[in-house]
């Protein structure tokens, strides 16, 4: 495990100031991106609370993915968007990905961007309106990074050409992912104050994302032939979406 991993992360993941050094590897950006998303969760989830509290639900879950957004520099959107062009229309796996290593969006793209976005926030707006339903963001964003991490399990399969994949392909133990995500559980223990009801919610809205990502990831590896980093950030933001929508469902 590299324990410089964390600035790593951030460095690739964040807009969060680090020192360069950081930035010249990405071999720990995946073990330790579940922290990452403790931190822009929790931030995004007291920016989303605010704009509830001084404005409305719906400013603070707009307010809330916004800074979301801005935190990681879009890169995840834009993975969804450019993952969206590459797996909508029906042309072969090195179209795909010549299609995918664009600049530009698509209407594939467009439209999943604009539909997932709008899905995250509606769900974030319903939940903050309900006891304690804001937990539901930070434990999104956190999922979200575990989906990420899967993606560096030993064995999986990375796209022709995709750098990242090969930089960041086997960085993760599957001791270490299974004992993130009992962290996570913890926290979600602790968040709730031990009540069973939201707190099962919440794993089970958290299971639900994970579930929604590894479709992503099984439909990319048999489309594409493995993962790109664009694969990765879709993959994110499917699960923040669907942890959200779970949650927005299941709580009363």
């Amino acid at each position: 495990m590299r324990w410089t991993g964390p600035l790593e992360s951030a460095a690739l993941l964040t807009v969060l100031p680090v020192p360069a050094r950081a930035a010249a590897t990405t071999r720990g950006v995946l073990p330790w991106a579940p922290l990452v998303g403790l931190v822009l969760g929790g931030i995004a989830t007291g920016v989303a609370l605010l704009g509830d509290r001084w404005i409305s639900p719906l400013a603070g879950a707009v307010l809330g993915m916004a800074v979301l957004a801005v935190l990681t520099r879009g890169l995840h959107l834009d993975g969804l968007a450019d993952t969206a062009d590459g797996l909508g229309p029906l042309r072969g796996r090195e179209r795909a990905l010549q299609v995918m290593h664009q600049s530009d969006i698509g209407p594939f793209g467009v439209v999943t961007l604009v539909l997932t976005m709008l899905l995250q926030v509606a769900c974030l707006a319903a939940l903050l309106t309900a006891d304690s339903g804001w937990l539901a963001l930070w434990t999104a964003v956190v999922v979200s990074r575990l989906a990420m991490a899967r993606t560096g399990l030993p064995r999986v399969a990375m796209a022709q050409g995709s750098s990242l994949g090969r930089l960041v392909a086997g960085t993760v133990s599957a001791p270490w992912l299974v004992a993130c995500g009992l962290v996570l559980v913890a926290l979600v223990a602790a968040g709730t104050g031990g009540d069973p009801a939201p707190a099962g919610r919440l794993v089970g809205a958290a299971a639900v994302g994970l579930l929604a990502a590894e479709l992503l990831y099984r439909r990319a590896r048999a489309r594409l032939g493995g993962v790109t980093g664009d694969v990765m950030g879709a993959m994110g933001e499917t699960a923040t979406a669907a942890v959200l929508l779970a949650a927005a469902a299941l709580w009363p």
